[in-house]
């Protein structure tokens, strides 16, 4: 039965799920993102930083961060009655990166959050969605408020394909993390009709 067909003799249908990955580097604001968006209370693995992770974590340019992912953070969006959107955040210190191929695994697409102050610390993520084929879009996390590039310039210093949205946003901010998911639904929707 189809589900126009279950919705016209009275039964709802499930809505389709769609397993989206949010991923960067260490300190992008993967965490704030699927926070800000969520409208579920979010699963977070956040755990504090400790003398242990001296010398194996990267800190320059967010000293003041105090606790990390170490597995994941998970969230839901409900996008119509017929779509849901479950978001992965994927941890970002290199250690934690073995995880990605099992969070990855059914994911039909993926937000890559750049911090521009270390751009360097997304590379990896960008790398990982394109050799898997993973269609992704580019989420530029404006901290303070503050985008000092504009969305093509960064795009170029990312060497990014045309057809790979480039977005400005402020994770801390719904409607804009809200905007970025769309923009990654358009392209998904854009895959499938081309």
């Amino acid at each position: 039965m189809a589900a126009s067909d279950a919705t016209a003799a009275g039964t709802l249908a499930a809505p389709d799920a769609v397993k989206i990955l949010v991923a960067g580097g260490f300190g992008v604001g993967k965490t704030t993102m699927v926070g800000s968006v969520s409208e579920i209370p979010p699963l977070r693995t956040e755990e504090p930083l400790t003398v242990a992770g001296l010398g194996v974590d990267d800190l320059r340019g967010i000293e003041e961060k105090r606790s990390t992912t170490v597995a994941l953070d998970f969230g839901r969006i409900t996008i119509g009655d017929d779509l849901v959107l479950y978001l992965f955040g994927t941890p970002g210190q290199q250690r934690f990166w073995f995880m990605w191929n099992d969070l990855a695994v059914g994911a039909l697409g993926a937000v890559v959050l750049i911090d521009v102050r270390r751009p360097e610390s997304s590379f990896a993520a960008i790398d990982f969605f394109e050799r898997r084929g993973i269609p992704f879009v580019v989420a530029v996390n404006g901290f303070h408020g503050r985008h000092p590039y504009p969305a093509e310039e960064i795009r170029e210093s990312l060497a990014l394909p045309t057809d790979v949205p480039v977005l400005l946003c402020d994770a801390r901010e719904r409607e804009s993390c809200r905007d970025v998911l769309i923009a990654l639904i358009d392209r998904l929707i854009a895959d499938v009709v081309a």
